[in-house]
């Protein structure tokens, strides 16, 4: 897999793209209260509050109600618990491509509020706030009201950064994520976790 010399925006995922996740490690704290598998309301508040639409009194508040054998501070650790490092050589294969200002980078995540707070506090203000820097626009969907796979998120990048769809790549670790933006003619790269790494990405940009 290659791309051409037309690729000028890139676009990235978060989430196992630069920061490291154990997706299985949030069920596997809930289970400690009971649940084996989360019920549709708890995907439905969870859904809910990635696209921003509840906020983050209101989504610990409900969750706490789901969940009444956890306290708040343990139902915080388990909806963290998801999240890992971000390896520095990610950070510094990141500088070096915006250094090379080939190319415009933004970031696109389904993300919510509570955990871009663990991010920024774990990396420290100062690196979180050095990290956004590296990006032209730092898109996070509870901010947007709209999500991945939703056709929409995409084409609000695309019309607000006046982007080409043909001249834009867009790299995720989730397979429904690029499908849906390869549908609006929008090159892709699903990443696949174990196999590949985002600093293998100047083998496909030539």
């Amino acid at each position: 897999m290659t791309y051409s010399s037309g690729i000028r925006n890139i676009i990235f995922d978060f989430g196992d793209i630069f920061i490291n996740l154990d997706k299985p490690a949030t069920l596997e704290q809930l289970k400690k209260f009971g649940f084996e598998h989360p019920t549709p309301e708890m995907q439905e508040l969870a859904l809910n509050y990635e696209k921003g639409l509840i906020s983050t009194a209101h989504f610990e508040e409900n969750l706490g109600r789901l969940i009444p054998q956890a306290n708040p501070t343990q139902i915080r650790d388990a909806w963290n618990a998801i999240l890992k490092d971000i390896p520095l050589h990610r950070l510094s294969f990141l500088k070096e491509l915006k250094a090379q200002k080939k190319y415009r980078l933004f970031l696109l995540s389904n993300t919510n509020e509570m955990h871009i707070q663990w991010v920024q506090q774990d990396m420290g203000n100062e690196a979180y706030q050095d990290f956004k820097q590296q990006f032209d626009h730092f898109y996070l969907s509870y901010e947007m009201g709209k999500r991945k796979p939703e056709a929409e998120i995409y084409q609000q990048v695309l019309e607000e950064q006046a982007l080409l769809a043909e001249e834009t790549l867009f790299i995720d670790d989730t397979e429904e994520n690029t499908i849906a933006a390869a549908r609006l003619g929008i090159h892709t790269w699903h990443l696949q976790v174990g196999k590949a790494d985002i600093i293998d990405l100047p083998k496909f940009l030539q």
